[in-house]
């Protein structure tokens, strides 16, 4: 099903980035190198302190898997704007030649506080908060976001499937349909660090030193006289890893089929690993096949199930009893296809010592650099997060957001990615059961610091007053 290789080498390593790195300062929106001109021509470049986080759940949602911020990391350690890039935005004549000379010396010098890769999070909380003097802190919110947004979303998806699974392993199937050769890329990695046993993505497997893991298409199938002559040809391949894929003409005959290259591989001295469904009624065809291989003393051959899964349809085939070891999770799973998008945001919430705060409907934003403190009850299970000022402490509370980057270089040694997974493991086995269910889960409790409530009135008041005072 998969094997471990470790094949990472510095080559490999400087791909994880999904731009070459010497363009790393166009990767922005427009309107944050205009915006940056005004700060350069006003003179501001004092410190400015920028909150990531999400403001509402996806349906059917009650946590987040933290992801993405390796990259991030990456990104800020390599900012720079090359002549190339000067000249491209000298050439659409909207900036001027001063402002551009200041950005051919644009470094990241600022910090960056966050939650680390694999913890669980929450609405409202920051998953990552950038200091830096003000353009720094402007320039960089388009790739965090991106990177941060995508790879968070997609590792809970992957949370999602490994629980409904319920210890049975799974691979990442889904590389052919992400959207772009980065996501899947990242698709792979969310879900191995969520869960996911392997990843079918060989380029994937090898940069980040996860099990590779993959079967058979039909077209082999079928590009043999017979599916038995197929078969025989996979097995003689690879006789210590053999899957064969059964439903390419009829699924019980291919079943027998593989009944038979099984008894001549153990005549070799070799085992079947597994037969592979992939399309029709997984529930009866695994029952069926699991009786014909078990009355063919074939116990010990496993049963893989792919095809138009992820968590709704794992958690049904779990509950009712299936007959499926192993499961392949692709599109659904790879796009995160019924919550493909969340509402994450990148505000200013502190710029020159002066906390500040947006008061737009139903997009309201807390002042102030933060911390989230999370409690546990008497048996370890998380109990509630406190979102409150950076600066605060609360008895009883484990801060969450680590410092990760000061002074634009990194305050220590990446985790690797078995470290990461193993912490969201220790996470996700602290959080009630209830608020994993797949189905309206209720809301995880999270609430404001009375210190952190105290200033979102004092700057709410004072931002209404100067900007609103006069408006009749």
């Amino acid at each position: 099903y998969g094997v471990s290789i470790n094949l990472i080498t510095d080559s490999m390593t400087a791909l994880k980035l999904p731009l070459p790195g010497e363009d790393l300062g166009l990767f922005t929106d427009l309107y944050e190198l205009t915006m940056s001109q005004a700060f350069f021509r006003q003179g501001m470049s004092a410190s400015a302190t920028f909150s990531l986080f999400t403001r509402t759940y996806p349906p059917n949602r009650a946590y987040f898997v933290s992801a993405g911020l390796e990259d991030v990391l990456d990104y800020l350690s390599n900012l720079n704007f090359s002549g190339r890039a000067i000249d491209y935005l000298r050439a659409t004549g909207i900036f001027s030649d001063d402002f551009l000379e200041f950005l051919r010396g644009v470094r990241f010098t600022g910090s960056v506080r966050a939650i680390p890769e694999g913890r669980l999070y929450f609405t409202d909380e920051p998953a990552v908060e950038i200091t830096a003097p003000l353009i720094e802190a402007q320039l960089v919110e388009t790739f965090i976001i991106n990177q941060v947004n995508l790879q968070s979303m997609l590792a809970t998806k992957a949370a999602r499937c490994v629980w409904a699974a319920q210890g049975r392993g799974i691979a990442d199937f889904a590389s052919r349909r992400t959207q772009g050769t980065d996501a899947a890329l990242k698709m792979a990695r969310a879900s191995y660090i969520a869960g996911f046993s392997s990843t079918s993505n060989v380029l994937a497997a090898s940069i980040y030193g996860m099990p590779p893991a993959g079967t058979m298409a039909h077209s082999f199938i079928s590009s043999f006289p017979s599916e038995l002559e197929a078969f025989r040809a996979y097995a003689a391949s690879f006789p210590a890893r053999t899957i064969l894929l059964v439903d390419t003409y009829d699924t019980i005959a291919g079943t027998w089929n593989a009944v038979q290259v099984a008894k001549e591989m153990e005549a070799d001295g070799h085992h079947l690993t597994a037969i592979r469904l992939d399309s029709g009624d997984f529930d009866e065809l695994s029952r069926n096949v699991r009786k014909i291989l078990d009355d063919s003393d074939l116990d010990y051959v496993k049963i893989l199930a792919s095809g138009g899964l992820d968590e709704y349809e794992l958690e049904t085939l779990v509950n009712d009893g299936a007959p499926i070891d192993l499961f392949g999770v692709g599109t659904k799973a790879g796009v995160s296809a019924d919550a493909p998008w969340s509402d994450m945001a990148y505000k200013l919430v502190c710029f020159d010592g002066r906390p500040v705060m947006k008061l737009s409907p139903d997009k309201v934003s807390l002042p102030g650099a933060k911390q989230v403190y999370r409690t546990k009850d008497s048996s370890g299970m998380f109990a509630k997060d406190i979102i409150a000022l950076d600066d605060e402490e609360l008895p009883g509370g484990l801060p969450v957001l680590e410092e990760v980057m000061k002074d634009g270089r990194r305050t220590g040694p990446s985790a690797t990615l078995d470290e990461v997974r193993q912490r969201f493991q220790d996470d996700f086995a602290a959080l009630d059961e209830r608020f994993k269910v797949l189905n309206n889960p209720p809301r995880f409790p999270v609430s404001v610091s009375g210190q952190l409530e105290c200033l979102t009135a004092e700057v709410r008041e004072e931002v209404l007053g100067i900007n609103v005072s006069d408006s009749d």
